[in-house]
């Protein structure tokens, strides 16, 4: 494998590996948006490493101080790795006095050279990795303001070349250009302006260090040095005795020295793209307050803790968010007559009294003697209660209840647009299951009475039992439990609309 292509296979497995690296770092997909673009301007002092070098970043005989300016755009791929493509634009020279070289002919002579070059536009182009070490190393605590990025890429340079060397001997001169056409052949060319430019490979390889001077602007300095793959860029081969003239030390032909490089030292400017920019305060972000730059930000702090409550913060939410004590009264009947405590308006009528939905006692004899005597429509009803009890364990119907029912059977037979809900209940002394169908045997038994004693219409009786579960009295008296071994009796309007149907519940 020739020594350019395994060059380019060693960036190309560079670049792979920092691709990777970034897909493991990649930007978090989050509700808050961040800019990730920006673009740098680049200036700088440039200097040439060869084999026509005499002086370091200083101007010297035949040796100017030499510059460039350069422009990137930049993508963040997460707040550690990202990409740049580069160009810039330089120039080069470099000098080198007393190059002394032994003559062919005569190996005990020695010739001595005085040689310059001059490469005054050279352009280059790369596409580089960054990685943010300070980021990789210290975490986002620690030197917030300061970004330190090494970078490395590949790239291409198009470069001219001129030469000049004097025998100081001899006084000779002899004038070399890269544009002439054994050279050009050499390396490929790119014709501009009539002149002819010789293309290369370059690996740059370099450190910036930047400090966030605003939401929009970043200041840095940045050192790179280019790997060029060719000894051609200054004409000169290095240290060759085998031709025929001391020519053969100026050519386009590879030679026996190292390839050339060169180096630049630079101020960077970075304006970061995007809309709303800004920039943490402290450490501190709000995602409220617009868009911060994955160049600088911690994409993780842009997530809200989320929030664990302690054992005296869930107690005062609970306490905060309960609701309203609910009136007693709702759930209690002292006179049983089907009526709440809470809307009933005669809290002590008779046991086995008729009420109606206020609690007030009524004559159901009267109100069927009125329905007869009136003739009042057939669609007219009112709602009425009233309670029949049982005995412990017991479903059958007593004397007491059978009259009140028979009554009941009277007004349905008159007022077809009336029905009747039994609602059954026990007391607490057995389980629940058990209660539960004691509760349904008890309904049933309602039921069954007012079908056997004549009600014309059955299918306007409805059931619900609810065993236990709904009690009227406390269940540690004689009393009470008498009071809740039950069957509710509800005469209410047909066309009642019910919300909802307990568990209980059948037509």
């Amino acid at each position: 494998m020739k020594k350019k292509n395994l060059y380019i296979a060693l960036v190309c497995l560079s670049l792979m590996s920092l691709d990777a690296l970034a897909q493991k770092n990649r930007t978090y997909d989050g509700p808050n948006k961040m800019n990730t673009w920006s673009i740098t301007g680049y200036g700088g002092i440039t200097k040439f490493f060869g084999d026509l070098k005499e002086y370091d970043f200083k101007r010297g005989d035949h040796e100017d101080l030499t510059g460039s300016w350069g422009l990137s755009i930049n993508k963040q791929l997460s707040p550690i790795f990202g990409i740049q493509l580069t160009g810039y634009n330089g120039w080069l020279q470099g000098s080198k006095k007393g190059i002394q070289i032994a003559n062919p002919r005569d190996p005990s002579i020695t010739n001595t050279y005085d040689a310059y070059f001059n490469s005054p536009s050279f352009i280059q182009v790369s596409l580089d990795g960054t990685m943010n070490l300070n980021r990789l190393l210290f975490g986002y605590k620690k030197l917030r303001r300061w970004k330190v990025d090494a970078h490395l890429g590949a790239g291409i340079m198009y470069y001219h070349t001129d030469l000049t060397a004097t025998n100081t001997g001899t006084g000779e001169v002899f004038e070399v250009s890269s544009n002439t056409a054994g050279s050009s052949k050499t390396a490929g060319s790119w014709d501009r302006n009539g002149s002819t430019y010789t293309r290369e490979w370059v690996m740059p390889v370099g450190l910036a260090v930047h400090y966030e001077l605003s939401p929009r602007f970043d200041l840095g300095l940045d050192y790179t040095y280019t790997y060029v793959n060719t000894e051609k860029l200054d004409l000169t081969v290095g240290d060759r005795t085998d031709y025929q003239t001391q020519l053969g030390l100026w050519t386009f032909e590879k030679g026996d020295s190292k390839n050339d490089r060169w180096g630049v030292l630079q101020v960077a400017l970075t304006y970061k793209l995007g809309k709303n920019a800004v920039r943490a305060k402290k450490g501190v972000y709000d995602a409220g307050s617009g868009r911060y730059h994955l160049r600088w930000a911690n994409p993780q702090a842009l997530i809200p803790v989320p929030y664990n409550p302690t054992m005296n913060d869930a107690d005062s939410i609970a306490k905060a968010n309960m609701p309203k004590p609910v009136d007693p009264r709702l759930y209690t009947d002292t006179d049983g007559d089907g009526v709440a405590d809470l809307f009933d308006k005669e809290p002590n009528t008779p046991a086995g009294s008729v009420v109606s939905g206020g609690g007030v006692a009524m004559d159901l004899d009267k109100i069927i003697r009125d329905a007869i005597k009136n003739n009042l429509p057939k669609d007219e009803c009112e709602a009425l209660f009233s309670n029949i009890e049982f005995d412990t364990d017991k479903a059958i119907i007593r004397d007491a209840s059978k009259e009140t029912l028979s009554k009941v059977i009277e007004l349905l037979n008159l007022r077809t647009n009336c029905r009747i809900v039994l609602v059954g209940h026990t007391d607490a002394r057995a389980s629940d299951s058990y209660n539960m169908a004691l509760a349904r045997r008890r309904v049933d038994a309602a039921k069954r009475f007012l079908v056997r004693q004549g009600l014309k219409d059955t299918s306007r009786i409805l059931i619900e039992y609810f065993g236990e579960y709904r009690p009227i009295a406390e269940n540690t008296t004689v009393e009470g439990l008498q009071s809740n071994r039950r069957v509710e009796i509800k005469i209410l309007p047909n066309n009642t609309i019910r919300s909802t149907y307990p568990a209980g519940f059948q037509k």
